[in-house]
């Protein structure tokens, strides 16, 4: 068992050296699209690489039908393990929808043998995802 600082160094140190291993500027966040984000999501259970729609449920909506009208495409050519979910609830209670694709492995933060692994698989699974979102950004955008 870990302490709470303890277990704030490791994730710490597991991003400095994700970013350090795979340097480069993932967009996340920066999507120009309200409530539209891509997100890495480490602890110590699982690892997945997520797209969450956050915006109010008109908005979620209009993205989500979008998003369903793509997902042979999505999953085709990009990222056959993905999942949908148009109904998920963080552990804050609070429902978006989410598009993601887990790492099918036993891992933890707190296990550094597992960081690699995951940094690779985070590497991967984001780009993929990226490359999908900027072939069809025009589409989700309009």
């Amino acid at each position: 068992m870990f302490s709470k600082e303890e277990s704030r160094q490791l994730r710490e140190e597991f991003w400095t050296s994700f970013g350090k291993s795979f340097p480069r500027k993932w967009v996340l966040y920066d999507t120009k699209i309200k409530g539209f984000s891509f997100k890495f999501h480490f602890d110590t259970k699982k690892a997945l690489v997520a797209l969450d729609l956050e915006d109010d449920l008109e908005n979620r909506i209009k993205y989500w039908e979008k998003l369903q009208s793509l997902k042979s495409i999505l999953v085709d050519e990009y990222l056959p393990n993905v999942i949908y979910e148009e109904e998920y609830y963080l552990e804050n209670g609070k429902e978006i929808s989410r598009i993601y694709v887990p790492l099918n492995q036993k891992v933890s933060i707190h296990n550094k043998n597992t960081w690699r692994d995951v940094m690779v698989f985070f590497n991967e699974t984001m780009a993929n995802f990226e490359l999908f979102f900027e072939e069809y950004r025009d589409i989700l955008e309009n």
